[in-house]
């Protein structure tokens, strides 16, 4: 008999602000939400208290999860209770965000205490620069390396047109300037439908007896 095949999709925006970055991953949950069965969720860092990892080893000692106790604490559970992800970055020195490395990092806290926490999910990324070509890039390497590291499975937009993911320009106007992005739209979407698909395929194997 077939399960339930609703795939759990995370949003991450790791803005301080809620403006582009924001937008795109409300745009990409919002897009899969009318195209496939999906459940979504979503975390924005904007007004989040988000303490860098510091190496202490507290959780690898205590496996009990991080030593900090702050608002990266709650988006544990969404991370374990998704299938899916798709995490934002604004680009900052031609690279991430302060706080999209932040949370990745301190993800250390859920595979110390269970290294297969995150096996086999799916995730993507989407990036936005002031500037035409600003580090998109560079931003979503940085995150499809995290989810390699994380045993995921990382989902990149496919050749001719999206590439590694979700790239935008917002001309630093902004949420309207990635609305007007209809480049960046389109390699969007065509992202989105890669992660659901797979998120998809690894479901129903998991159903059928996938380890």
């Amino acid at each position: 008999m077939t399960g339930d095949m609703t795939i759990r999709l995370l949003g991450i925006s790791g803005s301080p602000r809620k403006k582009a970055t924001d937008h795109i991953v409300n745009e990409a949950l919002r897009y899969a939400q009318e195209k496939f069965d999906v459940e979504t969720d979503y975390f924005s860092a904007s007004g989040k208290d988000l303490k860098f990892c510091i190496h202490c080893d507290y959780c690898v000692r205590k496996q009990q999860g991080c030593i900090h106790k702050d608002d990266i604490v709650p988006l544990y559970e969404k991370m374990l209770w998704a299938d899916a992800w798709i995490i934002g970055t604004p680009v900052y020195q031609g690279t991430l965000s302060a706080q999209t490395k932040t949370i990745m990092d301190r993800c250390r806290a859920v595979v110390a205490r269970d290294p297969k926490a995150f096996k086999n999910k799916v995730g993507a990324a989407t990036a936005v620069g002031g500037d035409r070509i600003g580090g998109q890039e560079p931003a979503i390497q940085s995150i499809l390396n995290f989810y390699v590291i994380s045993e995921m499975l990382p989902i990149a937009g496919g050749s001719f047109g999206s590439n590694l993911g979700g790239t935008f320009w917002s001309q630093d106007r902004g949420a309207e300037g990635v609305a007007e992005d209809t480049e960046g739209i389109r390699s969007l979407h065509r992202t989105v439908n890669k992660l659901i698909r797979a998120a998809q395929l690894i479901k129903k194997a998991q159903q059928e007896g996938m380890p």
